[in-house]
């Protein structure tokens, strides 16, 4: 799996009560909370977008109880082997593993392995570039939880490379986004000068974390939120087709375009 591929299938959730049905933001890390009716339009629209790019999308209805249920790339890792049940290091979306994995079972697709307590793995700290995983070391994704998902994806024949993220950026995938096979937009200071060897780096202007996230449709075409006006001119500068949606809604819960997106398959993985 390469993440700068051209995406082929997805699964999202489509926003329901769950999503504003929350006592305590701070316990799932909501900034304020959400007006329902327009997240779902919002959320249409993604989904329109992909359907537009011959994107095969399954929609899940939502989790009970779990607002961040619509942030579906954190459950778990697709790889070339089968899927990883993570497990989140936010425990109020501990359950979500087990509902995606069922989802992803239904689609065909074994299972390559788990991260057991007391590891804490989110798919939001784990992006695929061919043989490269850069995997993030956050306050969502733990020491032990690096090692065995570490340890997995090198039996699988994956180069790792890791690194500290500091906690503005919640994930890596905060920090940077594979635009194209070999092309990263990346935030600087965040990284280790020998991070991206082998890369192509266009680096985001200095801003609010959460910038470098972009979802990559096809090599060189990707998805942006609106509100990041900095990051799209800079990519359209190097020549990137940037697909501008309205997610704010979704900037509320603390998720970007990313976030929204399990990518079950890419061209060529």
């Amino acid at each position: 799996m390469n993440e700068g591929t051209t995406l082929l299938h997805a699964v999202l959730c489509r926003p329901g009560e769950a999503y504003v049905s929350f006592a305590d933001a701070s316990a799932h890390h909501f900034l304020e909370r959400p007006d329902l009716r327009r997240a779902q339009a919002q959320h249409d629209a993604l989904v329109q977008l992909l359907t537009d790019h011959h994107v095969r999308v399954t929609v899940l209805p939502e989790l009970e109880g779990h607002p961040n249920a619509v942030f579906t790339r954190d459950p778990l890792l697709i790889t070339p082997a089968g899927y990883v049940t993570l497990r989140m290091g936010l425990p109020t979306r501990r359950g979500e593993e087990a509902w995606l994995a069922a989802a992803v079972d239904a689609l065909g697709i074994p299972q390559a392995g788990a991260i057991t307590r007391p590891g804490t793995v989110e798919g939001g700290d784990v992006i695929l570039a061919g043989r490269v995983a850069f995997v993030g070391r956050s306050a969502r994704t733990n020491e032990a939880g690096f090692h065995q998902l570490a340890s997995l994806l090198q039996h699988m024949g994956y180069e790792v490379r890791s690194t500290y993220v500091p906690d503005e950026y919640l994930h890596i995938g905060g920090a940077m986004s594979m635009i194209a096979p070999d092309r990263v937009l990346a935030c600087p200071g965040v990284f280790p000068p020998d991070f991206f060897d082998g890369f192509h780096v266009i680096w985001a202007p200095r801003g609010t974390p959460g910038q470098a996230n972009v979802l990559c449709l096809a090599p060189n075409v990707v998805v942006a939120d609106s509100a990041q006006t900095q990051v799209i001119d800079t990519l359209r500068g190097h020549g990137v087709e940037v697909h501008v949606l309205d997610l704010s809604e979704f900037a509320k819960g603390a998720g970007g375009p990313t976030c929204l997106v399990q990518p079950i398959a890419r061209n060529g993985g």
